[in-house]
């Protein structure tokens, strides 16, 4: 499996000094490439290596959807707002056949290249095959913007309606006009792995000339067939694409040349954001009733980008084939696109963000996963602000099965199969082939379990590492009859479709059920058949991705907002359903097309309605309560927070109406853009300048850096019939002095009114967030605003740099208190420095969850001594020749504990590990592109205490409440030529605290 290769680099970013001035980094820096755009130079332009041999050009011209009419005898075909992307329009028309021009005067710079796909609409520019030195040959070409690699991306899955509120009296169905008009003249755009057309849920359905009418308007797509498997579409399915020129040869064999799908990701998608209604669902025999997408009445446009690359089957794609699959939907007139698909939370502008961008401009709503990393934090994917991020929240209707042992113990978890009678029973690490490695024995993974022990028996195997279904597949393959899947820590039990019959209990279970199995004489196990049940819901999903966001330091919520995304029923193919047609998934993948297919219907009921009023109104509306009436939990059974749900589980009974929405547009994301740092001053985006991010017009209020105190603002548009008049209310945010102005709001239908939000910290724990809610209320409606804050001690650059044997910066801060701020400096220390000979560079994915050594991998271990404040370890672009790319894991030693990675596309990488527990460390330097033979070196720094080298100045001073200071952080004494590193600690005397590293070049 191929490897994402983010600009961002994993802990905190390294910032390049210039040499012989010290330079000042700002916080809002702090997550940006090591290079920044004012050190890169048109003469040697910063190109990361592509894994797939394919890279997206970007045109210095704007796509379709933003291009201003600045050209002479080009009219301008910029999407106004509220407006649609016509590319059938005159204007249109001619600008694409400019853009055709320009990318033939770029690519004739560079003969020989093979051109993949061109982009017009949402990006200008095109995606071609290429040597990496024609990558950076074309990125010093004249009218060229950019050139970036297409990286790998992965997928990211009913009686759904009724636990949401859409079907019933009241529901959002009948207010919608009824289930024959949710999403009625709507078209979802699915950019998957495909569809299988035969589906009862993609059959021909009843519709009106008005419904037809009002679809062929802006409907220009086409249904292209394919080679192998071809499919056709109808009045369900209106079109399907499929891109492939970017996967190229990684399909399997079974794979179909067509939109026809392998995997089975993408029907189960389709089906659950748009799925006829009133189907039966059948699975293994069980009939589990009828089921229906969020929007029945919404027409389907199918966009292949994903491919079955190996024999589980899952999709992978290329951003080449994803960037023209986006690019093709909005020209086509999608009105919503659902995005299931893996992607970077680190940066606002890569190609698909920037495709999206256009795509919002362009009238269409997004919605896409949030990702199936969690539950750590930071680890939420796609942080946009022009798109909906959905987290998975767990479903009220649950499939149990039950587990006697022999001993008469009984255990429940999840199961849908028939069972299995009284069977002998084997641990997996019991029945292993004499040579397995003992920790993929015990995660039954592909080649360790041994026929002649699990033949005929029960095998239980723990969770992680491979998909649980390859799971029972081992299992089946090795003759078992029967497995138990076990949770070593806490997570969600699903119901997959297994290969054997399957019970998933949770971790509290595991070490009754090995004790039992280990300790006893010829034990045995029987599992019985999966039944439908009914639970408390929803709970946070260990598996999906949670905030603060890695992006914008914190000040904007995302995930947005939460919908099922466990143990989901919909269609899928014969590959996904053992032979059926229907499946329970899960994952954000099936969270996601529920947001999708809600905000169709949403669509369908306010047609001039923008995609971020459509999204405010479900945020707004959404609940952070579960069905008892409590706060949503993790299904760990911890208490959940916002960094888990978003605004809470989707309502979209009250979404319908809400009262209120925070609309935004092209231009204030733009400004948000600027605001975030990704780019300079100088960069298009910031044409229109800039704002904080916390002050974007977004229906959640988060500061990740709140300094004593600071004021956002909002503003909110009438969508109801009659003036209104609301009263705020503030819940949570303890500690927090919370002040709204005005008091009251009068609003009138369809206008808009202003307010601000002062947040100041009144006794706030420091250092860690608070969350609450602003609710407007008036006598009908409830508008709810997540709010989500940070009080810092201070707020502080994350690093400064200077150069020389002596010298000094200064270093502002704002303190977050009322008191003494005293600061010390730890350091600085002089750089370690190991080396080692590296040959044959990989150019393959480092196997993190079994790092090892080999030609072109070193290992290093370091001794982190007990009471180290800070480590890091890097390497530098200025010790290698061009083109080298190196990439760097921390383990604790001796482990496949993951502790940090940079996996950047230079060699300019770092891993910082803050108050380290103390032990000894392994750092695995990877060659991944350059000489064929390389010297390679690690830097490393413990800090621990001062050196008497590094001296801060003034030691105490008092502050005030969002009051304004600084420090003079002075080095001397320094040996020339060496890479220094130390920190500056602030502290208000008690828990409160803070830093910034402070690097100097000698």
């Amino acid at each position: 499996m191929t490897r994402k290769r983010p600009a961002i680099v994993v802990a905190t970013a390294l910032i390049a000094a210039c040499a012989g001035v010290p330079v000042l980094v700002n916080a809002a820096s702090a997550s940006q490439p090591a290079t920044s755009p004012a050190t890169s130079t048109a003469a040697d332009p910063e190109v990361k290596r592509s894994e797939t041999g394919s890279y997206i050009v970007q045109l210095d011209d704007s796509p379709v959807a933003e291009y201003a009419g600045d050209i002479a005898g080009l009219a301008a075909t910029k999407v106004v707002p509220g407006g649609k992307l016509l590319k059938t329009a005159a204007p249109v028309v001619d600008y694409v056949k400019h853009l055709a021009g320009e990318r033939n005067a770029v690519l004739n710079q560079v003969p020989g290249v093979k051109k993949l796909y061109d982009y017009s609409y949402t990006y200008a520019g095109f995606s071609a095959e290429m040597s990496y030195d024609d990558a950076v040959e074309l990125a010093k070409s004249s009218g060229v913007k950019s050139v970036e690699p297409s990286e790998i991306e992965h997928a990211d899955t009913v009686d759904t309606p009724r636990f949401l509120g859409l079907s019933g009296k009241g529901g959002a169905w009948q207010q919608a006009g009824g289930i024959d008009k949710a999403g009625d003249g709507v078209i979802i755009g699915m950019i998957d792995s495909g569809y299988v057309p035969e589906r009862a849920s993609f059959a021909p359905m009843k519709t009106t000339k008005q419904s037809d009418a009002i679809v062929a308007k802006k409907w220009k797509g086409t249904c292209q067939a394919g080679e192998e498997a071809p499919v056709t579409c109808n009045n369900k399915v209106i079109g399907a694409r499929y891109f492939d020129k970017g996967i190229g040869t990684r399909p399997i064999p079974d794979e179909f040349k067509s939109p026809r799908d392998y995997g089975g990701h993408g029907t189960h998608t389709a089906s659950t954001a748009a799925g006829n209604s009133g189907v039966d669902m059948t699975v293994m025999g069980r009939d589990y009733g009828k089921g229906s997408g969020m929007a029945p009445h919404a027409r389907l446009a199918i966009y292949k980008a994903l491919w079955a690359v190996d024999a589980t089957g899952g999709g992978s794609g290329t951003d080449a084939d994803i960037v023209a699959a986006i690019d093709a939907a909005v020209s086509d007139g999608v009105d919503v696109i659902n995005y299931s698909i893996s992607g970077s939370g680190s940066t606002y502008v890569n190609a698909t963000g920037l495709a999206f961008l256009r795509a919002a401009k362009a009238g269409v709503f997004v919605a896409t996963s949030a990702g199936n990393t969690g539950p750590g934090e930071a680890t939420v994917g796609k942080t946009y602000p022009w798109v909906t991020s959905v987290a998975n929240g767990t479903h009220d209707r649950d499939i149990q099965t039950t587990v006697t042992l022999g001993d008469g113990k009984s255990y429940t978890g999840a199961g849908i199969g028939s069972g299995t009678p009284q069977t002998p029973v084997v641990l997996a690490k019991d029945a292993g082939l004499p040579n397995a490695d003992p920790a993929n024995l015990t995660l039954c993974q592909a080649g360790t379990l041994d026929p002649a022990k699990a033949t005929g028996k029960i095998v239980v195997c723990d969770r992680g590492g491979n998909a649980r279904v390859d799971k029972s597949l081992q299992v089946k393959k090795a003759g078992g009859v029967g497995m138990i899947l076990l949770n070593i820590t806490p997570g969600t039990l699903d119901a997959d479709l297994h290969s054997v019959p399957t019970v998933h209990l949770d971790d509290k279970a595991t070490p009754a059920v090995k004790a039992y199995v280990s300790g006893t004489a010829n034990p045995t196990a029987t599992i019985g058949p999966g039944t439908p049940v009914r639970v408390n819901a929803p709970k946070v999903a260990a598996s999906s991705s949670r905030g603060p966001s890695p992006a914008g330091n914190g000040d904007l919520l995302k995930p947005d907002i939460m919908a099922p995304g466990t143990n989901v029923l919909a269609a899928t193919t014969a590959f996904s359903a053992a032979g059926g047609e229907y499946a329970f998934m899960s994952g954000t993948s099936m969270s996601t097309p529920h947001i999708a297919g809600i905000a169709a219907v949403l669509k369908s009921k306010h047609p001039t309605w923008s995609p971020m009023a459509i999204k405010s109104a479900m945020m707004t509306t959404a609940t952070d309560k579960d069905a008892s009436g409590k706060p949503i939990q993790n299904d760990s059974g911890s208490a959940a927070n916002p960094f888990g749900y978003g605004a809470g589980e989707v309502q979209p009974k009250l979404g319908m109406d809400p009262g209120l929405v925070y609309d935004s547009t092209y231009t204030d994301w733009t400004k948000f853009v600027c605001g975030s740092g990704q780019v300079p001053s100088t960069h298009e985006l910031c044409a229109n300048g800039k704002i904080d991010l916390s002050d974007l017009n977004y229906p959640t209020i988060a500061i990740g850096d709140l300094a004593g105190k600071q004021t956002v603002t909002r503003t909110v548009t009438n969508v109801g019939q009659v003036p209104e008049v609301y009263f705020p209310k503030v819940e949570g945010l303890k500690g927090l002095k919370v002040t709204v102005t005005p008091r009251i709001l009068i609003t009138l239908p369809g206008r808009s009114t202003t307010y601000k939000v002062t947040i100041e910290n009144n006794g706030a724990p420091l250092e860690q967030y608070s969350f609450g809610r602003l609710v407007w209320k008036s006598v009908k409606h409830t508008v709810a605003s997540t709010v989500a804050i940070k009080p810092l001690t201070v707020k502080a650059p994350v690093q400064v740099n200077g150069t020389g044997t002596a010298g000094s910066v200064q270093v502002p801060v704002t303190a977050g208190y009322a008191g003494t701020l005293e600061t010390t400096a730890v350091g600085l220390n002089p750089a370690t420095v190991g080396e080692a000979a590296l040959k044959n560079p990989g150019g393959v994915s480092f196997p993190t969850t079994a790092p090892k050594v080999n030609d072109h991998v070193a290992k290093f271990t370091v001794n982190v001594p007990a009471g180290t404040t800070y480590a890091r370890f890097s390497t530098f672009d200025a010790d290698y020749p061009a083109g080298t790319d190196l990439d760097v894991f921390a383990y604790k030693a001796g482990t496949a504990t993951l502790l940090g990675s940079s996996t950047g596309g230079s060699a300019e990488e770092e891993v910082n590990l803050s108050q380290p527990a103390g032990g000894q460390v392994d750092v695995y330097v990877d060659l991944y592109a350059g000489a064929n033979e390389q010297q390679v070196k690690l830097d490393h720094w413990e800090l621990q205490k001062a050196e008497g080298n590094l001296t801060v100045t003034p030691a105490s001073q008092p502050v005030t409440v969002a009051g304004q200071a600084s420090v003079t952080a002075s080095w001397t004494g320094l040996t020339a030529g060496t890479r220094y590193l130390g920190q500056l600690h602030f502290t208000d005397g008690a828990d409160g605290s803070g830093s910034t590293v402070v690097r100097v070049d000698s």
